[in-house]
Parts: C-alpha cells; structure tokens; sequence
C-alpha cells in the first residue's frame, strides 16, 4: 500500500463514522430508536475496525517493522 491509498482508506474510515451518525439520527426520527441501532451498528463496526486497523499500520511504519511505500522515493 502507497501513502495515497492509506490517506483514501483513512478518508473512507471517516465517512463511514461520519455516516453512521446520520443514519442512525435519520432513522431514528421515521423508524425509531432501537431500528436505528440496529441499522447504524454495522457501518460503525467497519469504520471503526477500519480507523483500528489504519493506526496499528501507521504504527507499525513508525517502528519500521511494516512500511507504507512513497511513491516520490
């Protein structure tokens, strides 16, 4: 992986945070509470395991045990 795909999963991790909120509040408002729980849970769980996995390999290319490639090098 180069740094511009880990700055595109980084900004994809985001957008699903980002979007769960909205689904769970518009949900919320036509199917209520525990629906929306449920429809907004999954696309957390990704996110979030998305943003978990994309700190371990940034920590890890801070080590140096696991790079992320430079495209300009």
């Amino acid at each position: 992986m180069d740094r511009s795909g880990f700055v595109k999963l980084a900004m994809i991790a985001f957008g699903l945070v980002i979007l769960s909120f909205f689904v769970r509040g518009t949900s919320r408002l036509v199917l209520g509470p525990d629906t929306a729980e449920l429809l907004q849970a999954p696309i957390a769980v990704v996110g979030f395991a998305l943003l978990v996995y994309l700190f371990v390999r940034a920590t890890l290319d801070a080590v140096g045990l696991w790079e992320v490639e430079n495209p300009d090098a």
